[in-house]
């Protein structure tokens, strides 16, 4: 049986030749995982390259059906599209929102060649309200073959994905210091 759990603490641990390792505490658990090349940051803004200094939670989840099967766990997970963008041109009215590509603007392609975001989830950062520049795309996805930082986000190998997604639920609060 799934047991959600209700509070997971990242810890950044080290920085080594510039990859940015943290720890996520869950229970008595330390999951490793990645975060911002360039930190940890009080004051995230878009395109800084932090990860935002907060508590998050999940929202809901994305996957590749093409790539995987749906994962196990308590948060609502939908197939990714081809035409799946994250909008982060900040000043725009789809600002740090799912849209449909093509999208004139500045934005992210959620269907990637690599397998970054073959699981992504969605967390709560500046969505309401939402703050033009203070950031947008803030995701839980897996870790790169490269095992590199990452934009802001928080990833995880994956091979702890299925894991990790089966003691999450959308109170979960994930606490970044």
């Amino acid at each position: 049986m799934l047991r959600s759990i209700s509070r997971i603490t990242l810890h950044r641990a080290l920085r080594f030749r510039g990859l940015h390792q943290g720890w996520l505490k869950i229970g008595g658990v330390m999951l490793a995982c990645r975060i911002g090349r360039n930190g940890i940051s009080h004051a995230k803004r878009e395109g800084d390259n932090c990860t935002p200094a907060t508590t998050l939670r999940p929202l809901r989840g994305f996957y590749r059906a093409d790539r995987r099967r749906r994962p196990p766990g308590f948060i609502p997970l939908v197939p990714l599209r081809r035409h799946d963008g994250w909008c982060d041109a900040s000043g725009h009215g789809a600002y740090n929102r799912l849209v449909r590509l093509p999208f004139a603007h500045s934005h992210e392609e959620m269907w990637r060649g690599d397998h970054v975001y073959d699981v992504v989830l969605e967390l709560d950062w500046n969505n309401r309200p939402r703050r033009q520049g203070r950031g947008s795309a803030i995701f839980l996805h897996l870790t790169s073959e490269k095992r590199g930082p990452t934009a802001g986000c928080i990833a995880v190998d994956a091979a702890r994905i299925d894991w990790l997604l089966a003691r999450l639920s959308p109170h979960t609060r994930i606490i970044i210091s």
